[in-house]
């Protein structure tokens, strides 16, 4: 298969990055605990991203970590997404919170601002002298970059990108689209067909339609700041995205009651064949049965000005100052972790994409085309809400503002200019 051949050989790419993380990074994964005490232990929480043997895989990877003395290991917990940020705040308040956690993707920009974040920059230099290029790919450890140093080390990407149910297309004759004149004509068409062609929810606790409309900011070359980091909402190339979204609800090729759909209400219309065609994550196959089947990957559509660009997040590895464990330690076991991130995807138990290039151009990976394809074309056209990465941007992320503004836009009665308005007003009150 053409995928297969253009990445380079898996082995010579894993064996560069061996190399580059040192003595750390090269420990065997072992299956006890050995001589390390729990109280000595670098402690690490990590959030649950997969079925329930993901835990327990990434428990077996930790443990599996020694100091090359042997005398200190990792412990592993596991803390669920609900109140999550109260889970880490009270730990670390108390001084037993984690020596390094993975967690939400803006989750360290906060925790930085609160002085409680222990910079990565060790890690990044041992990189960047044996040739970081070489490791992530493009564009992805710039984004934790601040001021004052890298608040963490990538590890897992979360895109957003087009999906479309090929039989779906293939009996209603619709082409896949290519740029926003072409998703409104395939849109119409599917409409008569009885589909939606952008399939999307705005219900409470659902960010789909606000992942949605940023993705078309980002597309037509616009975003929510500027490159330096001030809210910049309220421009033409935003104002024309967003009037694009109102006359994709206006023509009902966007569900006009998905103002009030939960995530699994988009996820029953994906399975059922409702929605022919939409932005979400990059796991949407794993998620909607037999379907999952019948959905492939478009390529990224071309905005009026020629433009190409999408929403991700980068989910990171952040080290917190704490006072059980040294700084280097923390490092240390960051460095090994890094090494045994491809297990993951060795084992089919995570579905959103990996930073490393030499898990990209893995054989696991290969396995998936829809997941090449989107490493590929997807992946070098992403970007976050912004440039560098802020506590504002944790604050925007988990805010009410978001929320209010996709209402206002896919509900239709207030123009785009107005609700950008809001928007950028909502964004620029939150204190830095």
């Amino acid at each position: 298969m053409t995928a297969r051949t253009t990445h380079a050989p898996v082995g010579s790419r894993r064996r560069t990055f061996l190399g580059l993380l040192g003595a750390a990074a090269t420990a065997p994964l072992l299956s006890g605990c050995g001589s390390a005490t729990e109280s000595r232990a670098v402690r690490f929480w990590d959030m649950p991203w997969g079925p329930p043997a993901y835990s327990g895989l990434a428990e077996r990877v930790t443990r599996g970590y020694r100091t090359a003395d042997g005398a200190r290991g990792a412990s592993y917990q596991s803390v669920p997404w609900n109140n999550y940020y109260m889970t880490f705040a009270t730990g670390i308040a108390a001084g037993k919170g984690p020596a390094i956690s993975t967690g939400a993707s803006f989750q360290a920009f906060l925790f930085e601002q609160q002085g409680a974040i222990h910079h990565a920059d060790n890690v990044v230099e041992q990189l960047h002298a044996a040739g970081a290029d070489d490791v992530f790919l493009p564009g992805v450890l710039d984004t934790m970059r601040t001021a004052d140093g890298y608040v963490g080390i990538p590890w897992q990407l979360d895109m957003r990108v087009l999906w479309y149910n090929k039989r779906v297309l293939d009996e209603t004759g619709t082409s896949v689209p290519t740029d926003w004149d072409s998703l409104l004509d395939a849109g119409r068409r599917l409409k008569k067909a009885g589909h939606y062609a952008y399939g999307t929810g705005a219900g409470a606790g659902n960010t789909a339609g606000t992942q949605m409309l940023i993705g078309l900011m980002l597309g037509n070359g616009g975003g929510l700041f500027d490159p330096d980091g001030n809210p910049d909402c309220v421009t033409n190339r935003n104002i024309e995205a967003m009037d694009f979204a109102q006359e994709l609800v206006k023509e009902k090729i966007i569900d006009p009651a998905c103002l009030g759909y939960s995530a699994d209400n988009v996820l029953s219309q994906w399975k059922s064949g409702e929605v022919a065609m939409g932005i979400h994550d990059s796991g949407l196959p794993s998620r909607v049965g037999t379907t999952g089947d019948l959905l492939d990957v478009a390529s990224p559509l071309t905005g009026p000005h020629g433009d190409k660009g999408a929403l991700y997040y980068v989910n990171n590895l952040m080290m917190y100052k704490n006072p059980d464990t040294r700084p280097a330690a923390a490092e240390g076991f960051l460095r090994y972790y890094l090494q045994h991130l491809h297990t993951y995807w060795d084992e089919g138990l995570i579905t959103t994409l990996p930073v490393l290039k030499s898990i990209a151009g893995s054989e696991a990976l290969a396995r998936d085309p829809r997941q090449v394809k989107i490493v590929r074309e997807w992946q070098p056209i992403s970007r976050t809400y912004a440039k560098r990465g802020t506590a504002r941007l944790a604050a925007v992320d988990g805010g009410s503002a978001l929320y209010r503004f996709t209402q206002t836009i896919l509900r239709g009665d207030t123009g785009p200019r107005q609700a950008l308005t809001t928007l950028q007003k909502s964004i620029a009150s939150i204190a830095l």
